[in-house]
């Protein structure tokens, strides 16, 4: 099994059930930038960061890791496609697996694609992040739709449970321990954010952001709905309330508000690029007449495993952005 996207930026993820690895080429990096491992091992590890707690992601697995098989000469990128290799959890079954049974590997694959793409988006003085906004009913705070900052972004990943608010991670992390007490399951929204991506990038119709974002976004397993800057508020205002006035602010062209969400026709205006995705409930589990059944066991909760996955397939589209050829929209 495998899957492709990104034009100047080629990403191929392959690995499945049946396979013993899962695994990710990125073909269209520049030669010459430096890519610390060490980080990436730590961002594939918030995936698995709250296994212990009860909102695990799909089964139980070994810590992610994985194995460079070409691409970098001490640990710099050469030119060459930059492939790396994951070994699935020990806790998969070969036997029962079939190949779109095993998410879990390849999710991992796209954020060691995610971790990678970060780093090199740093050092253009651009910072991706995301967080938790809602977990049911408990909510976050949301980013600052003008004024997100770049520790805004990256703070949430340095938890267990990704929020802004400490205290109300804290909150939703018992409301998922409350709904699996009583064999339940429940859902959020995902909010991730771009700071530092210039005005000019992207392109209309069928070329825009939005689209490419999207695309991988509703890859992920459990994303029902995907919303830019006001998003399905946006029906329900007036063209005056919507609308985002430029001004100048500090000798720089920007806008008042952000309901566009730092997009404009597919088209990026350099503003804070924000969006929100909606996970579903995981599905209960089938009923069982014996306590020894081997059914899986089922997870309360997939949104926090799901967040840096989220960052990661966001990190990869935004600098398949940057390369591309076209560079920005004339």
């Amino acid at each position: 099994m495998f899957c492709e996207f990104g034009r100047a930026l080629h990403f191929t993820v392959f690995g499945g059930g049946e396979r013993e690895y899962a695994g990710i080429i990125i073909d269209g990096l520049p030669a010459g930038d430096y890519v610390n491992l060490f980080e990436v091992r730590e961002f594939m590890a918030r995936r698995t960061a709250g296994r212990s707690s009860g909102f695990t992601n799909f089964r139980a697995e070994k810590k992610d890791d994985f194995a460079v098989v070409s691409g970098l000469v001490n640990d710099t990128t050469c030119g060459a496609p930059l492939c790396a290799v994951i070994p699935r959890g020990e806790e998969a079954d070969d036997e029962t697996d079939a190949p779109h049974q095993d998410p879990p590997s390849l999710l991992a694959a796209l954020c060691f694609g995610g971790g990678v793409c970060r780093q090199l988006l740093e050092k253009r003085n651009i910072t991706v992040g995301a967080h938790i906004e809602s977990i049911g009913q408990v909510q976050d705070k949301p980013f600052d739709p003008v004024a997100v900052s770049a520790d805004d972004l990256r703070d949430p990943g340095r938890y267990p449970f990704p929020t802004l608010n400490f205290g109300v991670g804290e909150t939703m992390q018992a409301q998922i321990d409350l709904v699996e007490k009583h064999g339940d399951t429940i859902g959020g929204v995902i909010e991730g954010g771009v700071i530092g991506l210039p005005g000019g990038y992207g392109g209309p119709i069928f070329d825009g952001i939005e689209n490419a974002l999207s695309r991988l976004i509703f890859a992920l397993p459990g994303v029902t709905a995907v919303e830019f800057g006001a998003g399905f508020r946006a029906a329900k205002m007036k063209g005056s309330e919507h609308n985002d006035a430029f001004i100048v602010e500090n000798g720089a062209v920007k806008t008042a508000s952000n309901n566009a969400g730092g997009i404009l026709g597919g088209i990026s205006t350099g503003m804070p690029l924000l969006f929100r995705a909606a996970v579903e409930p995981p599905p209960l589990p089938p009923e069982t007449e014996s306590e020894d059944s081997d059914a899986e066991e089922t997870t309360a909760c997939t949104v926090p495993s799901l967040v840096p996955v989220v960052e990661s397939v966001t990190a990869m589209t935004v600098l398949n952005l940057l390369l591309s050829e076209r560079g920005p929209a004339k």
